[in-house]
């Protein structure tokens, strides 16, 4: 038995009424989101009636999914698509079902294409979704998910849903073109189709054919990283001995953390022969490339100073500043580690430091050499102060009655 992800759109219901017509048992789910008020209501009635007119189990839950996107500090569709597999996974586990069914289609996987094209994540980000996969949580990364749609386009789904009669509501926030599928779907699939009206069909072959030369390339990689990297050195004149060396530098290095522009200083430096330059955390030396090892406990510099009300809170740069009554012990200098977490200057809703370095494109050196500030008078550790250098914890800002100052450096 399935469980099939029903928005109430009209993907979503050709599934459901897709699944229903093949005649093996399933269930639906329904996420009622509470972003579009009466609309997010209605959509939930026509599931609810759907399913209860079939027969079919319906399972129907409502989430405060801006609430989850403040307190975590992630985007609005986020923290919906967090909540949603999350849920899909406690009711296989629940219920057990043995696999989770979405109405992604071609165009959604085209528009996945462009959006990982334009974010250059390489090219697994060009692969697109596969019909065939499992849930995007680690909790839940055993149940499989599959897109039986994905191989049919928008006009493939419109033709289904008038030949069927299937009942649907229109998102009309899919109009509003403020989200960049939305715009990529309503401003450039339009020029894209008068080029070449199957342009979803075309791109998603071309897909499956980078699918298959990004299985090339990763056998390549894993057959011959183990010969030049050991964790800690690279053999650079061994390395060039191999074809497409390049490749293979970009994957040693990426995996080890560093951001696209130091992978290119690092292609730079071997292909040139340089010597004692330095990149990122490596240092290039005769012959080969070395990581350098991250330092250990940081330090800091910390002074008390008095504060005039009303002057600009503003320091220079790599220099923070936290009101001294708001510290409850002592402020300590440490490195990051999982689950640390900051209320970001002017955001009621916490981040985890993870997300704020990945946002802000921290390489795993980087966030290795990150110098984070915390109160050792806090019953949450995990609840950091400070980014040294960088940013530092709502709780802990300048405000009219701020007397006194800790400056860190």
């Amino acid at each position: 038995m399935v469980l099939v992800a029903v928005s109430g759109g009209r993907d979503s219901m050709v599934l459901a009424e897709k699944v229903r017509s093949e005649g093996g048992p399933f269930a639906v789910a329904h996420c009622n989101f509470r972003l579009r008020g009466a609309d997010s209501d209605a959509d939930e009635a026509l599931v609810r009636a759907w399913a209860e007119r079939c027969g079919v189990p319906c399972h129907v839950k409502a989430f405060d999914t801006e609430a989850v996107a403040a307190a975590e500090g992630i985007s609005i569709e986020m923290a919906a698509r967090k909540l949603r597999y999350r849920w899909f996974g406690e009711l296989c586990r629940e219920h057990g079902y043995e696999a989770v069914l979405t109405a992604h289609h071609a165009g959604d996987n085209a528009e996945t294409f462009f959006l990982n094209l334009l974010r250059g994540t390489g090219i697994k980000g060009l692969t697109g979704m596969k019909a065939e996969s499992f849930l995007p949580d680690p909790e839940f990364a055993d149940i499989p998910l599959r897109r039986p749609l994905l191989g049919l386009t928008r006009a493939d789904i419109d033709r289904l849903a008038a030949q069927w009669q299937v009942p649907y509501r229109d998102d009309r926030t899919n109009a509003e073109n403020t989200v960049k599928r939305n715009k990529l779907r309503n401003q450039v699939f339009p020029v894209l189709r008068e080029i070449n009206p199957s342009f979803e069909k075309t791109l998603a072959e071309d897909m499956e054919r980078l699918s298959m030369i990004s299985a090339i390339a990763d056998g390549y990689y894993r057959e011959n990283a183990s010969l030049l990297w050991d964790g800690k050195r690279i053999d650079t004149a061994l390395l060039q001995t191999f074809p497409h060396w390049e490749y293979l530098l970009y994957r040693i290095l990426e995996e080890d953390g560093l951001s696209a522009p130091l992978i290119s200083q690092a292609t730079d430096i071997v292909r040139s022969g340089a010597s004692g330059k330095r990149v990122g955390a490596f240092v290039s030396a005769a012959g080969r490339l070395v990581r350098e090892e991250s330092a250990g406990v940081p330090e800091i510099t910390v002074t008390e100073e008095a504060w005039e009300p009303g002057r600009s809170p503003v320091m220079p740069e790599g220099v923070l500043a936290v009101d001294v009554d708001k510290v409850h012990g002592e402020l300590v200098a440490d490195r990051w580690v999982a689950g640390d977490w900051i209320r970001p200057l002017g955001m009621r809703g916490r981040r985890k430091l993870q997300d704020w370095f990945k946002d802000r494109h921290f390489s795993l050196v980087d966030k290795q050499q990150a110098v984070i500030v915390r109160d050792s008078g806090l019953t949450d550790a995990h609840h950091v102060v400070a980014i040294a250098g960088h940013v530092i914890d709502d709780t802990y800002r300048i405000t009219a009655g701020t007397r006194r100052i800790y400056r860190i450096k």
